[in-house]
C-alpha cells in the first residue's frame, strides 16, 4: 500500500517536535530546489507499483529526494539515511514537516525500491529533470554524443581465480545439499595456490603452468560430480550456476563471449585506447548532452561492446522525440565513422580530407562545431567522479541502467542547484551594491 508524505496528511501540532520551517534559511539552493520539482507526479506515476492492501510504505517523496540526494552528493545508501537525520535541508528537501531524530527508514529500502520502480520509474526520475532546463532544450542547436564504460564492482579477472571460485561454489552446493563428493582436493587447492603466486617469475613458470592445467582438471571433476548427484534437481538458480561454471572452467584465452564474473556474468570486456587502463571490465552507456549548456538529455545501455556507430541507431530515435526540430546536428568523434545522417540529423564527424572539398567556409564552420565535441569529456568525468558512476555497485543488467540514469538525473539537479546558488549570489551582491550607494548619498548629503 502506498504510504502518504507528511504534507498530504493534515497533522496536529506537535510541541515536542520543532518545525522545520522555524529555524532553517528557506533561501538555502536545496530549498528552493525542492520546490521547484512536481513531487505529486511522482506519486501518480508510481502509484501502480503499489498494492492496494498491506501495511502503508515508505512515501514517494522520501524515497526519491533521497536517490536524488544519494546520486548528488555521492554517498552510499547507508550514509545517506545516516546524514538524513542529521541534516534539516535533507529532510525539508524529502518532505518532512517537524525535524526528525530516527532514521526515515532503513538503508536496504532504497534497494527495494529501485528493484519496484525498475528501469521505467527511473527513466521518469531522469525525465523530470529536463524539465527543469526546458529552455535550454528549446534553445538546443546541436547535440554531442558519446560512450563511456561504466566499470562493474568486480575483481580483476583472471581464470585461475574464476575457477578457483567456481570450485568453492560447487563444494558449497555439495554441502548444502548434503552430497558425498569423492574427494573435495582441499590440501591440494592450497598448494596450488602457493604454486600460482609470482607465476611470472622465469623460476616459477614451469611449476605455475603445471598448477593451472591441474586447477582446470580439478574444476572439471567437481563439476561433473556435482551434475550427476543433481540430474533433474536442480532449482534455477544452481542450474544458472552450472550453466556459468561449464563456461569459465573450459574457456580459453581467444574464446568468444567469455565471463568475466560469476556473479555479474553479463559483463563486458571493452577496451577504449587507454595507455593506463587497457581494458574496462563493465558496461557501455551511451550520453548525449547539449552543446555549450552540457545538460544531459539521453542515456543509453548496451550490452556487451558494440561499435560506436551501431548505437546511433539507438540515441537517434530518442534524441528526436526528447530535441526540438531547431537541433539540427550531432557532435561525434571519429570512432563513430560510417554515419552521416540519421533521424533528420547531420552527424558530424572530424574528417579533414572530406571536408577540404567541399570549400574553406564550410571547413572552417565544421572545425568551429567539432571543437565543442570536447565538452562532453569532463561531464562523463563529472559524472563518474561526482555522482557513483566511477564503479557500479548495483547488481546486474538492471544495475547498470539505473546507476547511468540516476548518475545523469543527478548531474541535471545538481547543474540546476548550482545555478540558484549564483542567482542567489548575483542577487546578494546586487543587494550590497545598493546599501553602498545609499550610504555614499547620506554622506554627500550630511
Amino acid at each position: 500500500m502506498q504510504g502518504k508524505s507528511p504534507n498530504q496528511q493534515t497533522p496536529q501540532s506537535d510541541i515536542f517536535k520543532p518545525l522545520l520551517m522555524s529555524f532553517i534559511d528557506l533561501s538555502h539552493p536545496l530549498i528552493i530546489l525542492s520546490q521547484k520539482i512536481d513531487w505529486q507526479n511522482f506519486e501518480k506515476d508510481f502509484a501502480c507499483f503499489y498494492s492496494q492492501r498491506g501495511a502503508p510504505s515508505k512515501p514517494v517523496r522520501l524515497m526519491v529526494g533521497l536517490l536524488l540526494l544519494k546520486h548528488m552528493f555521492n554517498k552510499s545508501d547507508e550514509v545517506i539515511v545516516e546524514e538524513w537525520k542529521q541534516n534539516p535541508y535533507y529532510q525539508y528537501f524529502t518532505g518532512e514537516i517537524y525535524f526528525a531524530w530516527t532514521l526515515p527508514c532503513d538503508a536496504s529500502d532504497l534497494v527495494y525500491f529501485r528493484k519496484r520502480i525498475g528501469e521505467a520509474g527511473v527513466a521518469k526520475i531522469f525525465s523530470s529533470s529536463l524539465e527543469l532546463h526546458q529552455d535550454k532544450i528549446a534553445q538546443a542547436e546541436a547535440v554531442i554524443t558519446d560512450t563511456t564504460v561504466q566499470e562493474k564492482n568486480i575483481t580483476f579477472p583472471t581464470d585461475d581465480k574464476l575457477r578457483l571460485k567456481a570450485i568453492d561454489k560447487l563444494r558449497k552446493i555439495a554441502k548444502e545439499r548434503g552430497l558425498k563428493l569423492k574427494q573435495t582436493f582441499s590440501k591440494e587447492i592450497k598448494s596450488l595456490k602457493l604454486a600460482l603466486r609470482f607465476s611470472h617469475h622465469p623460476k616459477r613458470k614451469k611449476a605455475a603452468r603445471k598448477a593451472r592445467k591441474r586447477l582446470k582438471t580439478i574444476a572439471g571433476i567437481l563439476l561433473r560430480e556435482v551434475k550427476k548427484n543433481l540430474a533433474g534437481k536442480t532449482n534455477e538458480q544452481e542450474a544458472e550456476f552450472l550453466k556459468i561454471a561449464q563456461q569459465v572452467i573450459y574457456q580459453e584465452r581467444h574464446s568468444k563471449d567469455k565471463i568475466y564474473s560469476i556473479h555479474e556474468p553479463q559483463t563486458a570486456c571493452i577496451a577504449k585506447g587507454k595507455s593506463h587502463k587497457p581494458y574496462e571490465f563493465g558496461a557501455k552507456i551511451s550520453f548525449s548532452i547539449l552543446a555549450g549548456s552540457c545538460v544531459v538529455v539521453d542515456v543509453s545501455h548496451f550490452a556487451g561492446n558494440p561499435h560506436d556507430s551501431k548505437t546511433l541507431e539507438t540515441v537517434m530515435p530518442k534524441l528526436k522525440q526528447i530535441l526540438p526540430e531547431a537541433c539540427r546536428y550531432n557532435i561525434v568523434d571519429r570512432g563513430y565513422r560510417g554515419k552521416t545522417k540519421m533521424e533528420g540529423k547531420e552527424i558530424l564527424i572530424p574528417n579533414p580530407a572530406k571536408d577540404s572539398q567541399k570549400g574553406a567556409a564550410y571547413q572552417e564552420w565544421k572545425r568551429k562545431k567539432c571543437r565543442q565535441r570536447a565538452g562532453i569529456e569532463p561531464v562523463i568525468g563529472h559524472l563518474k567522479s561526482d555522482h557513483r558512476m566511477l564503479r557500479n555497485y548495483l547488481k546486474g543488467t538492471l544495475g547498470d541502467k539505473i546507476n547511468a540514469l540516476l548518475a545523469a538525473t543527478a548531474f541535471n539537479f545538481k547543474k540546476a542547484l548550482n545555478e540558484i546558488k549564483h542567482r542567489l549570489i548575483f542577487l546578494l551582491h546586487i543587494f550590497h551594491q545598493n546599501i553602498k550607494q545609499k550610504e555614499v548619498k547620506m554622506i554627500l548629503y550630511f
